[in-house]
C-alpha cells in the first residue's frame, strides 16, 4: 500500500505542468479575443473545450488542494486534503461530470464582523471547489473582457494598490482634490443579497456550465431569499459578484471639458468615471458641482435590478479634506492641498492585536515568536508599502520596544541575541509614497501581452526578487515558463541553506514549482 502510494506521488509530481499551463492559457486567451470582437458563440465554443480540457482539470485540482491558502478547510464531507490516488481519482469524475456537476451542501461558518454581527462562510467540499475552479478557468477570460478599467478586486493582474494610486491621481493637488468630495459606498449584504437572474443573465457560459452555476448558487442560498445570494467561501463566488455589478463603475462620469454634454458620439477618451471598486467596496469622487443625492439614486436603482440595496446606515458624503477610509487606507487631502495615504486606524488595530498575540504567548520561546512575527509584519509593511509611513505608531517603534522586551526576557539577557531576533521578527520593507505603477486601462493577462503583464511583474517586486526575475528574463528557474499569472513567486534556495541569501543563491520560481522542489528532496 505504502509503495503505491508513493507510486502515485511519483505519478503526480511528473505530469507535464508546463505543458498543462501552456494548453490552458491558450484556450483562455483565445476565450478573452473572441468575447472582445463579439463572437460569444465562438467564445462559448472554447469554453466547452476548457472545461473537457485534462490540462484545466489537473490543473484545478493542483490549485484547490496543494495551493490555495484555503486547501486545508474542510467541506460539509469533513475532507481536509487528497492523497495523490483521490486527486488522481477527483481527475476521472471531473473527467465524466464536468458538463453536468451536482453540488454538495456547504459548510457553514460563522465569521465575527467589525459591528459586532457576524457573516456566514459558506465551505464547499474540496470536489466542489474543484469544480468551480474549471468553472472559473472558462468564465473568467470571457468576463475580462467586458469588465470596466476601474474594477480591481479579485481580478487577475490588478490588485488594492492600482485602486489606491487611482484615488491618489484623482485627490492630489494637480487635480484640486482639495474641493472634491466622495462617495464611500457600501452595499448592504452585498454576497447575500445578489439577483441570481442577474448573475445568470449576464453569465457568457455554454448550457452546461450555466447549469452547473446555477445549481452551485443554490446549494449555498438562505431559505428566506431563495433567489439571492452567492456563498461567500465559493471560489467561484467573487468573480460571480464582479459579472452582477460590472457597470456600477460607469453609473457617474462627465465630459473631460466640464460643460459638455455627453452623447453617443462623445469619444471614450473625452469621458472620466471617477469611481474605483474592490468587490462591494467602492468609492465615487465628485467635483464640486457634482450631485451627491442624485448620483446615490442612479446607483440604488442600479442595485435595485439585482436585488441589492445601498447601506443608508454606512455610505456617506465625506468631503476629501475631513479623510475616508478605503480598503484598509486612510485618504486625506490636507489643508496644503497635499494627498496623503496612511494605514486606517482599524487596520493598525486589527494587525497590533495579531503581534501581540504572538509576542505574549507563553507556549513558544523567543526563536519560534521571531519566526511567526516575520511574515505577519513583512506582510502588513508590503500592503502599506506606497503610504505615508513616518511616525512612531507606523514605522511600529512602540511595538518593536515591547517586543525586544520580551525577546531580552526570553534570552536571558542576550542583548546580542534579542537584537538579532527582533532584526528577524521585524524585516525592514522599503516603501515609496504614491510611487505604485497602475494597471493600464483594460488589460488583461488573458489579451497574450506576456511582454507586458511579465515585465509588470518585476515591477511588484523588489529588492532580491526583482533582482531574480531581471536576470531569469521574467522566467521560472524551473520550468521556463515567465510569470504572468496570478500564482505567487517564491525565492529558492539553490544550495537549500535558508540562511543563505547571496543573490547568486536565489532563484525565482512558481510557488507550485518550488512545491515540487521540496517535495523531490523529502522523497529522495
Amino acid at each position: 500500500m505504502i509503495r503505491h502510494s508513493y507510486k502515485t506521488s511519483e505519478s503526480w509530481r511528473a505530469l507535464p505542468w508546463k505543458k498543462f499551463r501552456r494548453n490552458l492559457f491558450r484556450l483562455q486567451k483565445r476565450v478573452f479575443k473572441a468575447v472582445q470582437v463579439g463572437d460569444k458563440r465562438k467564445a462559448r465554443l472554447l469554453q466547452k473545450l476548457i472545461m473537457k480540457s485534462t490540462s484545466a482539470r489537473f490543473l484545478a485540482i493542483r490549485l484547490v488542494s496543494q495551493l490555495n491558502a484555503g486547501k486545508k478547510t474542510a467541506g460539509i464531507d469533513g475532507k481536509k486534503s487528497l492523497s495523490f490516488e483521490e486527486r488522481f481519482n477527483l481527475e476521472e469524475l471531473l473527467k465524466m461530470n464536468s458538463g453536468n456537476w451536482k453540488h454538495q451542501g456547504l459548510r457553514e461558518i460563522p465569521i465575527p464582523k467589525k459591528d459586532g454581527t457576524t457573516r456566514m462562510l459558506k465551505i464547499p467540499t474540496i470536489a466542489d471547489r474543484t469544480w468551480q475552479c474549471l468553472a472559473k478557468y472558462a468564465l473568467e477570460p470571457a468576463h475580462e473582457a467586458t469588465f470596466h478599467a476601474r474594477s480591481y478586486g479579485f481580478r487577475t493582474g490588478r490588485s488594492a494598490h492600482d485602486a489606491q494610486k487611482y484615488i491618489f491621481n484623482n485627490l492630489r493637488s494637480a487635480c484640486n482634490g482639495i474641493e472634491k468630495r466622495v462617495i464611500e459606498l457600501d452595499i448592504e449584504k452585498c454576497f447575500d443579497r445578489i439577483n441570481h437572474s442577474a448573475i445568470m443573465d449576464e453569465l457568457i457560459a455554454p448550457k452546461g456550465l450555466k447549469l452547473g452555476i446555477f445549481r452551485c448558487l443554490k446549494a449555498g442560498v438562505n431559505p428566506e431569499f431563495p433567489e439571492q445570494g452567492t456563498p461567500q467561501g465559493g471560489v467561484v463566488s467573487p468573480l460571480l459578484a464582479n459579472i452582477a455589478l460590472n457597470g456600477i463603475e460607469s453609473i457617474h462620469r462627465y465630459h473631460r471639458d466640464q460643460g459638455y454634454r455627453i452623447t453617443n458620439k462623445t469619444p471614450a477618451s473625452s469621458i472620466i468615471e471617477p469611481s474605483v471598486r474592490y468587490a462591494d467596496d467602492m468609492v465615487i469622487i465628485l467635483q464640486p458641482k457634482d450631485n451627491a443625492t442624485e448620483i446615490l439614486e442612479r446607483i440604488s436603482e442600479f442595485l435595485r435590478k439585482r436585488g441589492m440595496n445601498v447601506s443608508q446606515k454606512k455610505t456617506k458624503v465625506t468631503a476629501a479634506t475631513d479623510g475616508f477610509d478605503f480598503l484598509g487606507w486612510h485618504f486625506k487631502v490636507q489643508k496644503n492641498g497635499k494627498f496623503r495615504s496612511t494605514p486606517s486606524i482599524d487596520n493598525f488595530k486589527a494587525f497590533r492585536k495579531k503581534v501581540k498575540h504572538i509576542v505574549n504567548n507563553s507556549n513558544y520561546g523567543a526563536t519560534t515568536k521571531a519566526e511567526k512575527l516575520a511574515p505577519v509584519v513583512r506582510g502588513w509593511r508590503n500592503y502599506h508599502k506606497f503610504c505615508r509611513m513616518d511616525g512612531s505608531r507606523n514605522s511600529l517603534y512602540h511595538i518593536e520596544t515591547r517586543a525586544y522586551k520580551v525577546f531580552n526576557r526570553e534570552t536571558k539577557q542576550n542583548r546580542y541575541s534579542s537584537k538579532k531576533l527582533l532584526d528577524k521578527a521585524f524585516p525592514a520593507v522599503s516603501h515609496s509614497e504614491n510611487k505604485h505603477i497602475s494597471v493600464k486601462g483594460t488589460k488583461s493577462p488573458y489579451d497574450g501581452d506576456t511582454a507586458y503583464w511579465s515585465e509588470r511583474k518585476i515591477k511588484l517586486y523588489d529588492g532580491k526578487t526583482s533582482f531574480a526575475l531581471k536576470k531569469q528574463n521574467h522566467k521560472c528557474a524551473s520550468c521556463g515558463l515567465k510569470f504572468i499569472d496570478e500564482e505567487q513567486i517564491h525565492l529558492h534556495h539553490i544550495d537549500g541553506n535558508h540562511a543563505n541569501w547571496k543573490k547568486n543563491n536565489l532563484e525565482a520560481i512558481h510557488e507550485s514549482c518550488h512545491d515540487y522542489k521540496h517535495m523531490s528532496k523529502s522523497a529522495s
